[in-house]
């Protein structure tokens, strides 16, 4: 489903693609300080905005400490946000990771 943002103030809207996708998180111990790390990496490779959105904390999927303060476990559900020109490479790879029961 397309966002739209206001860009003038007469009203006229321009249609922002954006990609989300709700992911459990199968990684073993979570997201602890070395799986964050990984994933900054992961996420850091491209050039989309890419968010991550636990409950109420919509954080940047690059920067580390904004990852760190989310503190998920295994099983927790998550919605990854990725809007940019490298969007569905971005969402494959972070799906990828973040589903890998080994990772």
């Amino acid at each position: 489903m397309p966002v739209y943002i206001d860009t003038v103030p007469c009203g006229f809207k321009e249609e922002i693609a954006m990609i989300t996708k709700k992911i459990k998180i199968q990684i073993q111990n979570g997201l602890e300080a070395r799986p964050v790390a990984v994933l900054v990496q992961v996420a850091s490779q491209y050039n989309s905005s890419i968010y991550v959105e636990c409950e109420d904390k919509k954080v940047n999927a690059k920067s580390i400490m904004g990852m760190m303060t989310l503190g998920l476990a295994a099983g927790e559900e998550v919605v990854v946000s990725a809007n940019g020109d490298d969007e569905e490479n971005a969402m494959t790879d972070i799906v990828k990771y973040l589903s890998a029961a080994n990772a």
